[in-house]
């Protein structure tokens, strides 16, 4: 009985739970901005790793349960676009990355994600989509770190980290769309 009840509870709660920590990363997208364009990088930091936070938690949970749905695999990667992709060209503002090759991964996320929700199921996160959008995380985070959360040294270092993740994921972006692409050719010839 006991069990069952488990079981119930997962079943009927657990879409509610992965589904909200997915609208939480497009919810916060909005205040994500507001700390930047207003210079609070304490609050912004804060936020960014909440979202990473709850990107990790909505696919370890969705893996763990075993749980999978049309909804799920188009309003993941769409909220990772909304909470991503303002401070991505806030990078560019601060003339912390070239605009040329922000638009390059903007284009590609765009590109992609359309043609993956064109397929009733979303279509599934490749390994190397996943590495990608965990640098867009590294990336954003050291490239925008708070000066007062470490001497020079350290944000020299971390900034360093943030600049070699940037071009790494940048390669990982086009290697996995040109991926995607092959592999779905046959899908979407008539």
């Amino acid at each position: 009985m006991h069990n069952k009840l488990i079981n119930h509870y997962k079943k009927n709660n657990l879409p509610l739970i992965i589904n909200g920590l997915t609208i939480a990363r497009i919810i916060i997208g909005l205040p994500v901005i507001i700390a930047l364009t207003t210079g609070n990088y304490n609050i912004f930091i804060t936020l960014l790793l909440f979202g990473a936070l709850t990107d990790f938690l909505d696919g370890y949970l969705a893996r763990k349960y075993n749980y999978q749905s049309a909804l799920g695999a188009k309003l993941d990667p769409l909220a990772d676009k909304i909470f991503l992709l303002g401070p991505m060209i806030w990078l560019v503002h601060e003339n912390l990355l070239p605009l040329w090759a922000v638009w390059l991964l903007i284009s590609r996320e765009l590109v992609i994600t359309a043609w993956r929700s064109d397929k009733a199921s979303g279509g599934p996160a490749s390994i190397q989509g996943k590495y990608k959008t965990t640098l867009q995380f590294i990336f954003t985070a050291l490239l925008l770190w708070p000066k007062e959360w470490g001497t020079n040294l350290t944000l020299n270092i971390l900034e360093r980290i943030g600049y070699i993740s940037f071009w790494v994921c940048l390669i990982i972006t086009f290697s996995s769309a040109i991926k995607y692409i092959i592999n779905q050719k046959g899908t979407h010839q008539n």
